[in-house]
């Protein structure tokens, strides 16, 4: 059973998320976080030093729920995973409030140069430049497949049909053959990146992403 003061930090969380998601960074304010999570101020720097930590939670959820899905797309088949991930992404922006948040802070909490945005890009073409072939550069392709996910995630944001499996699975038809011209379907496995288990190993679900076994 949930005890009560992990449920009001979490009712923060949520309605700090809940303010980003729909008006930016600049909306969640001590204020505003108050009025929407029906909590006190000081109900508020109980659990967070400042609003800006608060925020930087928001950030770490998020984060932990889109390594989850890096994890989970690269684990997988090798020759879909970066359309996996990709597409899996513009489900997971429309359907988690948090997560459409989170992309938008850095762990400061600050709407800064580094967002968890630009670290989840930053991320892609790392797990695809790592995967190649050797002596193989996957630059260019790694390049491609970040343009291709960051335009469907900014799309997005203005038409959510963007984030609809069909609608980015037809952008992907149309690259996905450029993978196979670079040799990305024959490289070796992907290295796992942050926060991944081994295959077959499953993850807790707490704050720490531990893995079991």
């Amino acid at each position: 059973m949930e005890r009560q003061p992990e449920r009001t930090r979490q009712v923060l969380v949520d309605a700090a998320a809940s303010l980003i998601a729909a008006g930016g960074p600049a909306d969640a304010g001590l204020v505003n976080i108050c009025r929407v999570a029906e909590v006190s101020r000081g109900a508020l720097y109980h659990h967070f030093p400042s609003v800006a930590q608060l925020v930087g939670e928001v950030y770490r959820q998020a984060r932990d729920r889109v390594d989850a899905l890096a994890c989970e797309a690269f684990q997988g088949e090798r020759a879909g995973a970066p359309e996996r991930f990709s597409v899996g992404l513009g489900v997971m922006l429309e359907a988690d409030e948090l997560v459409r948040a989170g992309m938008q802070v850095g762990p400061d909490g600050a709407n800064g140069a580094v967002r968890l945005r630009e670290e989840v890009l930053a991320g892609l073409r790392e797990r695809i430049v790592a995967g190649a072939p050797e002596g193989v550069d996957m630059r260019g392709i790694a390049d491609l497949a970040v343009v291709v996910t960051a335009g469907l995630v900014s799309l997005g944001h203005t038409d959510a049909r963007w984030w609809d499996p069909g609608a980015a699975e037809g952008v992907w038809a149309l690259v996905r053959p450029m993978f196979a011209v670079a040799g990305w379907l024959s490289g070796p496995p992907v290295p796992s990146g942050r926060g991944c288990c081994p295959a077959g190993v499953p993850q807790t679900s707490g704050g720490d992403r531990s893995c079991r076994g």
